[in-house]
């Protein structure tokens, strides 16, 4: 299980995680994405698929109801937050471990309780920010406390990045990698999927 965790709500978490995603299921491997971001849930609007029935829901459901097959994003499966406590998204995410196809879930902003549930239960993590001051040191704190939960950065997606900001010892990461700001909608622009293009092939070499 892979966490896209960020430090400010807007950093680019969910397109991370749904670009990400798309390239993996270009390859054959029909990933899972999970909105675990209870409090600015937003990957049922990216990908057109009602809020409820969610993640929440998962343990009195079957997973097989509850993804849903995006028109925009056929390669990959996703699930909502729908409305859950946070003890209730904890449980879900525990059945979620040890699944054969890669799960990506898209956490809540910062470094606090919330954020703190999906990165109990994914194996690694990305963290993503933007190359702003403020956004660099609240993406530190993230990684410093994914750290702590065993869940560790392999990778930081620096979005809306023209390569000039270099910051991968304040995050504690070897691996950056960069997205440039498009005019056009990010998923759908060239440039940006050659850069998760690029994450999902290190993902790969890594067997993450």
């Amino acid at each position: 299980m892979l966490a896209i965790a960020g430090g400010k709500g807007g950093c680019g978490k969910t397109t991370t995680a749904l670009g990400i995603a798309s390239e993996l299921g270009a390859r054959g491997s029909r990933p899972l994405v999970v909105d675990a971001d209870r409090q600015m849930p937003d990957i049922h609007h990216r990908v057109g698929i009602d809020r409820t029935p969610g993640l929440g829901c998962l343990g009195r459901a079957a997973l097989s109801r509850l993804a849903r097959r995006p028109s925009r994003f056929p390669r990959i499966d996703a699930v909502p937050c729908g409305t859950a406590d946070r003890s209730t998204l904890s449980s879900a995410l525990a059945r979620l471990r040890g699944r054969r196809r890669p799960v990506l879930v898209d956490c809540p902003a910062g470094a606090g309780p919330d954020a703190a549930v999906p990165l109990r239960h994914a194996d690694a993590s990305i963290v993503v920010a933007t190359p702003t001051e403020q956004s660099l040191r609240d993406a530190a704190k993230t990684a410093a406390m994914a750290r702590e939960l065993d869940a560790p950065p392999s990778f930081a997606v620096l979005t809306r990045s023209d390569g000039s900001t270099q910051p991968g010892a304040l995050l504690g990461c070897r691996d950056v990698v960069h997205v440039p700001e498009v005019s056009e909608p990010p998923l759908e622009a060239r440039a940006v999927a050659v850069r998760y293009a690029a994450v999902a092939t290190r993902l790969a070499k890594r067997n993450i």
